[in-house]
């Protein structure tokens, strides 16, 4: 597959984060909720288009949920009880990189969940999301889709990265041998909860550049949002001293200047 060119990539990536925050803006002002999911394969490139939407957003608005392996509390509450938790309030954006489909997915092809629990699962979750919906949140579920020779590439890629070695686990490489069964997880999962209400949007990511691009322009495209009236800023002007003098730097701890020694 043809890599979109990096600078036609950066120049459209930087316009869409521009509408990105018109949208943080519009969510605050109309106090709306706005909830992404983010699923798909291992190494689909989920986190780095995360990256992408929350670079210029203001952290107060727009927060990332990733939640850890649940708590043996968690793991005898309502499945979805810890998620709610982590749903917006009026004003807020919450994209959830990986979500309550672990359900679907992860626990059960690992067998980390019963069949009971699983089958349970498929039946209240559109139940689930109806009622997200119904309530005023903006859903968008989106599943990064790629193939099993470019996840391996990129594996491999991260195997030999010593700063993106961390983003493997030996359950990550175990996904390969069972390359089969996530994919027989998604089709069920996209049979049980691709509904009118709240579709699967499916995003091609053989392309990482491409494919966040085409996920960021189609969440936009999906709100109908528009630029809100914001107030005036002016830089006031400084007044004149009223004699307040700085303490010696000496009486302070200060970092010492390393920068210093790479210029020299």
């Amino acid at each position: 597959m043809k890599r979109m060119p990096k600078k036609r990539y950066e120049q459209e990536l930087l316009r869409l984060q521009a509408e990105l925050v018109t949208l943080q803006e519009w969510v605050r002002v109309e106090n709306a909720r706005v909830v992404v999911v983010f699923e798909g394969r291992d190494a689909a490139g989920k986190g780095s288009t995360i990256k992408r939407v929350t670079q210029y957003l203001n952290p107060r608005v727009a927060r990332i949920a990733a939640l850890p392996a649940p708590t043996e509390r968690e793991r005898t509450q309502w499945y979805f009880q810890r998620y709610v938790e982590q749903l917006p309030a009026a004003g807020e954006i919450v994209l959830f990189d990986r979500s309550w489909y672990n359900r679907a997915g992860v626990e059960h092809v690992m067998g980390f969940c019963t069949n009971q629990e699983y089958a349970r699962f498929l039946h209240q979750c559109p139940i689930f999301e109806r009622l997200l919906i119904e309530d005023g949140i903006l859903l968008r579920k989106y599943w990064f889709s790629v193939s099993d020779s470019e996840q391996e590439n990129r594996f491999r890629s991260r195997l030999e990265d010593p700063m993106r070695r961390w983003k493997l686990s030996p359950m990550d490489l175990e996904s390969i041998s069972r390359w089969e069964d996530y994919s027989r997880a998604k089709d069920e999962m996209f049979v049980h909860t691709d509904i009118p209400e709240a579709p699967w949007y499916v995003v091609e990511s053989e392309d990482k550049r491409s494919a966040r691009i085409n996920m960021i322009a189609h969440l936009l495209s999906t709100i109908p949002y528009h630029e809100v009236q914001r107030l005036p800023l002016e830089l006031p002007r400084r007044p004149p001293s009223k004699g307040y003098e700085r303490p010696p730097r000496e009486m302070q701890t200060h970092v010492p200047d390393h920068a210093a020694r790479l210029r020299d």
